[in-house]
């Protein structure tokens, strides 16, 4: 029931195209509205798939996964932008092919028409029904749907910023960003721009405090893992209204069971994070209904 509350006046009902049911759908009408949701409350939880999600025998960074998920819980999802030989940005993590499709070599080896012959792979290897999906694609699927964060692969940040104005996407896509330089150069393309912004020590704080730039444009990624150190990054920008991440993907999300991981989902929240990045978002979808 609580998070049915939370989610209430952003949350509606929608049919999907591709599977015909219902999905949970995040909507905003303004960048503005966006950011007013994002900005953080004691209450607020919020599921991110890592790459969409591995779970149910579906390929990562697929509109599948994505759809899966919403068909399960309210989420936003961190995805992989990567070029073709012809300059086309798709959806895939590794710069080569082998682990996530039925193809062999580099991706920048091939163009768009030789690999959307290509089918995906789940995480057991197992070649799907599922295509690749183009970063065009995935941004006009998402909108009224979703949060889609661009994670930094080979497309160069111009480009990057190309596609968001083309699309005058800032209510419903965000760019991660590594360093103040990288969110500069994003906010002097567009002051609507959003951004994940990785910041996991001390160091990092006092360049991002030192250079001026505004706190209600970004949640912050702080690491992968529950530690004292994390308090104080949470106090801060907690009181300067942001909202904070943990990625359970490379930690937590390899416990051999669902009963542990749960368990260090919901310390995860409990220790203060408001954002959860996983790649079994379903999973975590189901711990804060739980809480």
């Amino acid at each position: 029931m609580r998070r049915t509350f939370l989610f209430l006046f952003l949350c509606v009902s929608s049919y999907s195209v591709a599977f015909g049911q219902k999905i949970h759908s995040l909507q905003f009408e303004s960048p503005q509205a966006m950011r007013d949701y994002f900005t953080y409350s004691v209450e607020k939880k919020v599921v991110s798939g890592h790459r969409g999600t591995i779970e149910a025998g579906l390929p990562e960074n697929s509109i599948a996964g994505f759809e899966a998920v919403l068909q399960k819980t309210p989420a936003i999802f961190e995805i992989d932008p990567r070029y073709t030989k012809d300059s086309v940005a798709i959806l895939m993590h590794d710069a080569t092919l082998d682990r996530t499709t039925n193809g062999k070599g580099k991706v920048s080896d091939y163009t768009w028409d030789e690999l959307r012959k290509l089918k995906l792979k789940d995480q057991a290897g197992n070649i799907t029904r599922y295509g690749i999906n183009t970063l065009d694609e995935v941004i006009q699927w998402a909108k009224g749907k979703t949060i889609l964060n661009l994670d930094k692969k080979d497309l160069p940040l111009a480009a990057t910023a190309a596609v968001l104005k083309k699309y005058n996407a800032y209510s419903w896509v965000w760019v991660t960003v590594h360093d103040v330089a990288q969110a500069s150069y994003y906010l002097g393309q567009s002051p609507e721009q959003y951004m994940s912004m990785h910041i996991k020590d001390q160091a990092a704080l006092e360049k991002f405090k030192a250079s001026g730039l505004p706190y209600d444009r970004m949640i912050v990624y702080i690491g992968p893992e529950l530690k004292s150190a994390n308090q104080a990054m949470y106090q801060f920008f907690n009181s300067k209204g942001v909202m904070c991440m943990i990625s359970a993907a490379p930690t937590y999300d390899k416990l051999k069971t669902k009963a542990e991981r749960a368990e260090k989902y919901k310390a995860v929240f409990a220790e203060g994070a408001s954002i959860l990045e996983s790649d079994l978002p379903m999973e975590v979808g189901g711990v804060i209904d739980s809480l």
